[in-house]
């Protein structure tokens, strides 16, 4: 019975899973929460923007959760042996690139660098480098606006080359030191498989198409000539990126002696091209053409995929379309909000209303269900960490409209909750207003399996059912599933992606219909909603507001009837 791992990397710990091939069931998992900052992050209190991560937590991450899955693993099947584990899939944030030096070693772990925050991975939420990305976008537009009709017509703060050159801008020395930057999706698997010098590890066309702007339609990342427009070093820094990127179909390496023996794994077993958790999370969750994954977590990633023999229009605003960047022979179109769970937790943790139990998510979760849509008059903006899609501004702030002196703790959480579900929707609108049709949502997550009222919320609001893949893990699962691709048939695994799903993905049988009366409600309030989102978001617009207020009133007024 053969099995693959799966690695996670996410925002604030990684996590093994290890995976029947042959049926998805998920024999063991193991998670180590990273050890430097808080939470894992890096922070700076005189600047919010910043986040970074220690890639020592990376490595070592690995070794603690492989061998506890393992031990597990033995525990929950006395029959498995680690030998039976046929390939390795990874799955990271993004765009999460670190500095490393000629023999890729992350500066952050030389002794001249150590402690230093710019020499560590700069972490998918690291927003320091927002005044560069608006270069970027304006440089781009004048002299390539081809690489903005692939990437939603603005480049982000969130993205590889706003965060490099911002690096560069603060801190010379530690640009001068690196000879190259990777994504850790790209970096994780060449620790594995001992590819980690610049020039032998493979690129994944995930992380470079969606957050670099590589297309192979400008012979891959943006020209030297762009670039150095930008910085002349930034220029310099372009001869050292790789020339190809690669599919999670595609093999990184092998797992090294030195690695197998410190695991105690078989030597020699495949190790995918690594991708972002997101894109990995959709393929765990059974993506294909028309259905629209949705992984919410302290963020939301919202992933489509297109035939890439369809002709498919650019689509502004969302964060690229590119093939083969979730699944071979598609189109991966990526959108997502920069903020959900940590909007809930901000309100819970920062502002503790009523206290640590009252003030808890299961407190405020269970009044909030109580409330009928509209009734607490209240309408929030879910920009608390900026607008990721279709605005693609990360300098947005959030927004609580309708308090009173009536306004209970609840009423505030269910409007944040209500917020989330108005920006989904604006993003399904998006694809759909541009010929993506979207004609199943899976959610998967940790909040979609643990909050009911949030997807019923969600459904009522955008008027479609919510279903939630069967797997609490999909981005390890989807690690697993690339796993058992690259390990191929012959080895127990299985020769396509399609054939993978089948065999290893599921859904609950528990799905969220939109309830009718509620969805009329909630079209009232996500017109308001929209004209809000337009008068702060866009400078085209109007701005006229005078009328917002007295219409949540009339709603709530009519709720309350």
């Amino acid at each position: 019975m053969p099995y693959t791992i799966g690695l996670d990397y996410g925002t604030n710990s990684v996590r093994c899973l290890i995976v029947d091939t042959a049926n998805g069931r998920e024999l063991a998992a193991a998670v180590w929460e990273y050890e430097t900052g808080d939470a894992g992050i890096v922070l700076d209190e005189a600047d919010h923007n910043l986040a970074r991560q220690n890639p020592a937590d990376y490595v070592k991450g690995i070794e603690v959760t492989v061998k506890q899955a393992l031990t597990a693993a033995k525990v929950a099947d006395t029959s498995f042996k680690p030998s039976r584990v046929i390939g390795i899939g990874v799955d990271t944030t993004g765009s999460t690139p670190l500095p490393v030096d000629r023999d890729g070693a992350p500066l952050s772990m030389l002794p001249a660098f150590r402690g230093n925050p710019n020499a560590m991975a700069w972490l998918w939420k690291d927003h320091t480098g927002y005044a560069e990305a608006a270069e970027i976008t304006a440089l781009a537009a004048k002299m390539h606006p081809e690489y903005l009709a692939k990437c939603g017509s603005t480049y982000s703060s969130e993205w590889f080359f706003s965060k490099i050159l911002h690096c560069l801008r603060v801190d010379p020395a530690v640009f001068d030191a690196a000879y190259t930057w990777i994504e850790c999706c790209d970096y994780i698997p060449a620790v594995l498989t001992g590819t980690m010098r610049p020039g032998q590890f493979k690129a994944g066309r995930c992380a470079a198409g969606h957050k670099a702007m590589f297309n192979e339609q400008w012979g891959g990342y943006p020209a030297r000539g762009f670039l150095a427009k930008l910085d002349p070093k930034l220029g310099v820094l372009r001869d050292r990126l790789p020339d190809k990127t690669y599919t999670v179909e595609t093999k990184a390496g092998d797992l090294t002696a030195e690695w197998a023996e410190k695991l105690g794994l078989p030597a020699g077993i495949p190790v995918a091209v690594g991708a972002f958790d997101a894109h990995l999370g959709a393929v765990g969750s059974g993506i294909a053409p028309g259905k629209l994954v949705k992984i919410i977590g302290t963020s939301t990633c919202d992933m489509l995929v297109a035939p890439n023999t369809q002709d498919l229009p650019d689509i502004p605003g969302i964060c690229g379309i590119v093939d083969g960047s979730i699944l071979p022979g598609c189109f991966g179109l990526e959108a997502g909000q920069s903020a959900v769970g940590d909007i809930f937790n901000w309100f819970v943790n920062y502002i503790q209303p009523g206290g640590s139990q009252a003030g808890s998510h299961e407190a405020l979760t269970k009044k909030a269900a109580t409330l009928r849509p509209g009734q607490s008059g209240l309408l929030a903006l879910d920009w608390n960490n900026g607008n990721r899609t279709i605005l693609v501004d990360q300098r947005l702030t959030g927004l609580l409209l309708g308090q009173t002196l009536h306004t209970r703790p609840e009423e505030i959480y269910r409007a944040l909750v209500e917020a989330t579900a108005f920006g989904a929707l604006t993003i399904i609108n998006r694809f759909e207003e541009y010929g993506a049709k979207v004609k199943e949502v899976i959610n998967c997550g940790g909040i979609a399996e643990k909050n009911p009222m949030l997807m019923q919320i969600y459904a009522d609001v955008t008027g479609r059912e919510m279903k939630i893949s069967r797997s609490a893990q999909t981005c390890a699962l989807g690690s697993c599933i690339a796993a058992a691709v690259v390990a191929g048939k012959s080895a127990g695994g299985h020769d396509s992606f399609a054939a993978a799903q089948s065999a290893m993905c599921g859904l609950k049988e528990t799905t969220f219909k939109p309830i009718g009366a509620n969805r009329e409600i909630y079209a009232k309030v996500y017109a308001l909603y929209k004209q809000l989102h337009d008068a702060f978001g866009l400078r085209s617009a109007s701005g006229a507001l005078a009328n917002v207020m007295k219409d949540l009133l009339a709603i709530k007024d009519a709720a309350n009837a």
